[in-house]
């Protein structure tokens, strides 16, 4: 990793991943499909048989890996001081297995000696020569070139992955359920359908906010939330996030703010100068995560994203409930207002 930090490992996807998944079911032929041949970025691959070894390279792939029942031989730790590197929302899926942790860039011999059938590689950033070393080992599952190395929609990933392990019916089952979950709240909610919202970063010195394919970007367009337009007229950087002028903000000043952050840095942004500036600031329209939330914003995955929506939900109906003198409490924690 670059920096020991929360936010600088999210500017360096090598080191720190973060990957709008519709609402809708799909057609029940997916759910029932036995085709094991795929076609991704760096080609085409075939299966001989649904696998049962897998080994998990993508940063967050092992959440999906482990929701469909099947505990990777490998993992690829991304951040985060959890056993194993999966994260609480994830760890019953775990269960008595221990996995190999694999930290930094990817060993081909480490994951040789995995001895596995399936290499799943989406949102590893791995280039296209590792992958060629890798699939001498065993078949190597990558992102669909429709998307960027990291911006395959969870449910995406997730009906691809349980294809190759023979899973697609509790796929569909579970990706219905965390669809619903979204439906519900923008019904309880429907007063933020159009509302402008932004996840931003503070870290280093440095201020900005994520967009596009990324996880965070994602959460709130599948709430219903658009970004607001100063932040649409920045440039994207890597697909996925965005630097500020220190001495503009204004495209963080949305409906609601999000902060990803850790407690640890909340300090820095609640001395941030300009954000003073910010009417989200000034009517209390603030929202702080802490590493734990702010990871399953970031993870993005089918099991961390029933954590975030269960979390946020009644955080976010506060900041959005039009009375400026309504407490948030993580804001208030974090020592964001007074």
């Amino acid at each position: 990793m670059l920096k020991n930090s929360f936010i600088s490992t999210t500017l360096n996807r090598r080191s720190f991943l973060a990957g709008t998944a519709s609402v809708l079911a799909a057609p029940p032929a997916l759910a029932q499909s036995t085709d094991l041949t795929f076609q991704h970025a760096y080609g085409e691959i075939t299966l001989p048989a649904p696998a049962k070894r897998v080994v998990s390279l993508g940063y967050n792939s092992h959440d999906s890996i482990l929701a469909l029942g099947i505990a990777p031989v490998g993992i690829r730790y991304w951040y985060g001081d959890y056993p194993y590197g999966v994260w609480p929302w994830a760890q019953e899926h775990l269960g008595d297995a221990k996995p190999t942790v694999m930290t930094g860039e990817v060993s081909a011999e480490t994951v040789a000696g995995l001895a596995p059938d399936l290499i799943v590689a989406n949102g590893s950033g791995i280039s296209e020569a590792e992958y060629a070393l890798l699939s001498q080992i065993a078949p190597v599952l990558m992102h669909s070139d429709e998307y960027s190395a990291y911006g395959t929609p969870w449910d995406v990933g997730l009906r691809t992955i349980a294809r190759a392990v023979g899973k697609s019916d509790l796929a569909e089952t579970i990706i219905a359920d965390v669809h619903g979950k979204f439906a519900d709240i923008k019904a309880r909610n429907p007063d933020w359908a159009g509302k402008t919202a932004v996840a931003a970063w503070h870290d280093g010195g440095q201020t900005g906010a994520f967009m596009g394919e990324d996880t965070r970007a994602r959460f709130f367009t599948d709430l219903g939330f658009r970004p607001t337009e100063k932040l649409t007229e920045q440039t994207i950087i890597d697909g996925f996030y965005t630097t500020l002028s220190p001495e503009d903000l204004s495209p963080l000043d949305a409906d609601l703010l999000l902060w990803i952050s850790s407690t640890d840095r909340a300090p820095d942004i609640a001395n941030l100068a300009m954000r003073r500036t910010l009417n989200a600031y000034r009517e209390g329209r603030e929202v702080f995560c802490n590493q734990l939330l702010a990871g399953a914003v970031s993870f993005g995955t089918v099991l961390s994203l029933p954590y975030a929506l269960e979390q946020l939900e009644p955080q976010m109906k506060l900041a959005l409930d039009g009375d400026p003198s309504t407490v948030v409490p993580t804001a208030l924690e974090a020592g964001l207002t007074e």
